[in-house]
């Protein structure tokens, strides 16, 4: 893709060399926004038998 093409990936206007990807300073920092709150993070799942209490050994049990 040529640098005269090239879309901004917050509001979609034409790229600006100086701030490649985006458009703007504007654009820029809405995007490290996103990043530093963490609006890109991949959201995660527990799995079963994934739990921190699950890694802690179990205490002794007392026998009489």
């Amino acid at each position: 893709m040529s640098d005269a093409k090239s879309r901004c990936p917050e509001c979609r206007d034409v790229a600006d060399p100086a701030f490649r990807p985006f458009c703007s300073k504007r654009c820029a920092d809405v995007d490290l926004a996103r990043w530093l709150t963490g609006g890109y993070a991949i959201p995660a799942t527990d799995v079963a038998g994934d739990d921190a209490e699950d890694d802690s050994p179990s205490p002794p049990r007392e026998t009489h």
